[in-house]
């Protein structure tokens, strides 16, 4: 990992922006290396997040492997991080406030700096508004969208799409699509 990036995740781990950390376990900066051509981005730390200090460990992150397997992807090779860097809570697991999301967003423009990525993969609602608030992410969900140098994908959340058989199987899909689009 490159010296910047771990200096950052240093800051992010100590981070007191908002009321969040009075509450964690663990800061989630993200994982991956810093050279990575991909980063995906999803809400927020879960409860096992919280708990080990690493993106995308619990249900979640064994669906989002799965689907990575149907992009042609590692784990290893992507860079995975979330808008906040802290378990939303109480209560557990809520989506993440306003308020909250613009206190971590500096981190995650830093992330994106630092890395600089050619993709960005968009999970779900919350990472989806925080690059295009004034869009729905119903008109984008499974498009290629380019912005600022980047091309962001965009799609569900997987705890969505462990929750409902139907957005389970347009991830599938999305992530199969994403493997033509990702080359």
């Amino acid at each position: 990992m490159n010296e910047d990036l771990e200096k950052l995740n240093e800051e992010i781990k100590n981070c007191k922006k908002c009321d969040l950390w009075k509450l964690r376990n663990n800061a989630v900066p993200g994982e991956g290396p810093s050279s990575a051509k991909i980063i995906i981005i999803g809400q927020a730390p879960g409860v096992q997040e919280d708990k080990t200090g690493r993106p995308f460990v619990g249900p979640a992150g064994k669906f989002l492997n799965y689907l990575l397997e149907l992009a042609g992807l590692k784990r290893e090779e992507v860079f995975i991080t979330s808008p906040l860097k802290c378990l939303p809570q109480p209560p557990i697991n809520r989506k993440p406030k306003k308020k909250e999301i613009e206190s971590c967003l500096p981190w995650l423009k830093k992330q994106i700096e630092i890395i600089n990525p050619q993709k960005i993969i968009l999970l779900g609602e919350v990472a989806f508004s925080v690059f295009f608030p004034d869009k729905n992410l119903k008109d984008f969900r499974g498009k290629k969208i380019k912005k600022e140098g980047k091309e962001f994908f965009i799609t569900y959340h997987p705890a969505a799409g462990l929750r409902f058989p139907k957005i389970r199987k347009i991830l599938e899909e999305d992530f199969k699509k994403f493997k033509n689009l990702l080359t």
